[in-house]
């Protein structure tokens, strides 16, 4: 069973807190459903795609599955549960869940025989698939990479995963890309749970190196991918932000809060 989703305050986005065990336990019962679902992360990029991208929000309102993926968004969750008296239990950041959290755990998914991965270079996929078939051992994991993703790749990739008919599709072309296209085609898609995963595919490959998880614990974790790729972090970390906070500004002033009734 689901969580309902709870809200995050200030960045205004809800989100289903669960800890590694209980999203394993979810992801079973979307295979045992046998529909279309979609699990989704949440931190400062994808919110602030939220909030200024249509098909984004429209994306995870609709997502079954809205995962806390940063250590900003949290860290407020846990503040807010704090100030109603709720228990946290492990405390906040044990509900933080990045894609290499809960990806070794795939084994544990009750049912799992056939899984996608969607993404990443050639090399990077076909690495990830071998250590997958490993992770889940008597399941079919096949992949398509991503690179140099146009509309020719995508419908090759539609058409391939109509035919191989997997259970869970791990979908990692980065952010907003693979949102982009879950958007666009997941009505075209066959039944899955479907995984935005990002840069993960090459972390389970081996190829990205993974930050160690106590700086993940901790929230640091930004601070060692800026080190290792300042071109492509520095943005998200030193400008993103406040883009956010503009854009949060302005929908505060665009949607005001209604006045307490006396």
């Amino acid at each position: 069973m689901i969580p309902d989703r709870q809200r995050v305050p200030v960045l205004d986005v809800d989100a289903t807190p669960l800890r590694v065990h209980e999203l394993i336990d979810a992801v079973g019962g979307l295979i045992a459903a046998g529909t279309t679902s979609t699990v989704l992360g949440h931190n400062l990029h994808s919110i602030t795609l939220f909030h200024s991208c249509p098909d984004v929000r429209a994306l995870y309102e609709a997502s079954s599955i809205v995962l806390l993926d940063g250590a900003p968004a949290t860290l407020l969750w846990g503040v807010s549960r704090k100030r109603q008296g709720l228990p946290l239990g492990e405390g906040a950041m044990a509900y933080r869940l990045g894609s290499m959290d809960w990806i070794p755990e795939l084994g544990k998914v009750p049912g799992l025989q056939r899984v996608a991965v969607v993404g990443a270079g050639r090399e990077a996929n076909t690495e990830a698939v071998a250590r997958l078939r490993s992770i889940i051992p008597g399941a079919t994991v096949d992949g398509m990479p991503g690179e140099g993703w146009d509309d020719a790749l995508e419908d090759a990739v539609v058409g391939w995963l109509n035919t191989f008919r997997p259970q869970l599709v791990l979908l990692g072309l980065g952010m907003p890309l693979q949102e982009h296209v879950l958007h666009r085609r997941l009505g075209e898609l066959p039944p899955a749970a479907y995984c935005a995963v990002g840069g993960a595919i090459e972390q389970v490959a081996g190829i990205q190196k993974l930050a160690p998880r106590w700086l993940g614990r901790l929230g640091l974790e930004w601070a060692w991918r800026l080190v290792l790729h300042p071109g492509r972090v520095a943005y998200r970390v030193f400008i993103e932000p406040w883009k956010l906070a503009g854009l949060l500004v302005r929908r505060r002033f665009n949607h005001p809060r209604p006045k307490a009734s006396k």
